[in-house]
C-alpha cells in the first residue's frame, strides 16, 4: 500500500487538487478520474486515468479514504 506520506502530496495532475485512496487506485470525485495504483506506486498521467459512471462514482465515494495534503 502507499506510505500515508506519499499520499499527503499527492495530487491530481489535470486540477491540482487532493486524491481519495479507494482500494488499489486513486480517485478525484471532481473530475470523475481514477488513477491506477501499480506495485505501489501511482501512475498519475492524464492519459492513463479512467472515466468513472455516476453508478462508480457513487460506490468509490463510499469506499474512499481522503488523501488529503497536511
Amino acid at each position: 500500500m502507499i506510505d500515508e506520506t506519499l499520499l499527503s502530496i499527492l495530487v491530481c495532475p489535470a486540477d491540482r487538487g487532493p486524491l481519495l485512496l479507494v482500494d488499489e487506485m486513486l480517485y478525484n470525485p471532481r473530475l470523475r478520474r481514477a488513477y491506477r495504483i501499480e506495485d505501489d506506486i501511482p501512475v498519475l498521467l492524464i492519459d492513463e486515468a479512467t472515466e468513472v459512471s455516476d453508478d462508480e462514482h457513487a460506490r468509490l465515494m463510499a469506499r474512499a479514504t481522503p488523501a488529503a495534503p497536511q
